[in-house]
């Protein structure tokens, strides 16, 4: 039997509703970690390769390669400060996305190297899907520490529905 792997995702109410915060401590440095988060060749071992001209106010599609289908959709860059910040919002038949990275130095890691912390930030409007919602972003942040170092990919059918009562269970901080 496999092992859950353990959430870590907390709920902050916000003035427009509420933001879906998880968050990772890698060993490298923030550049290094804005380049797995933003270079197509990078994003697309842990989430998906993407096209098109990134930058604010464009639009880029990804391919969901770890999706059912490997569908393409379009994410719009509202706000890309290197290498510290990328926001992106999107709309598709799940309903509307609005997502941030925030990337920080940490004093994590090999001597002289530092680390980063990473929050993947969703705002959302209300407390609803959740349980559905969590556990995939779980998986795709374990997906990128993956990718980092070597290790096995993870199996998404360990986060969900394992993990869904954890996220359905959240209340705001």
């Amino acid at each position: 039997m496999a092992t859950i792997p353990t959430p870590t995702g907390r709920l902050l109410r916000t003035p427009g509703g509420v933001d879906l915060v998880l968050t990772r401590t890698f060993p490298l440095p923030v550049e290094e970690m804005w380049a797995a988060v933003t270079e197509p060749a990078r994003t697309a071992l842990w989430f998906g390769p993407w096209e098109g001209d990134g930058g604010p106010g464009t639009t880029v599609r990804v391919r969901m390669v770890f999706e059912e289908g490997e569908p393409w959709t379009e994410l719009r860059v509202e706000a890309c400060e290197a290498p510290h910040r990328l926001a992106v919002s999107a709309v598709d038949d799940a309903g509307s996305w609005n997502l941030e990275l925030r990337l920080s130095g940490t004093s994590v890691g090999a001597p002289g190297t530092g680390g980063t912390e990473l929050h993947l930030i969703q705002h959302r409007d209300t407390e609803a899907g959740l349980g559905d919602i969590g556990p995939g972003w779980e998986y795709y942040l374990d997906m990128l520490g993956a990718s980092l170092d070597g290790t096995p990919r993870p199996v998404f059918e360990d986060y969900y529905p394992a993990q869904k009562a954890y996220f359905e269970g959240l209340t705001p901080e």
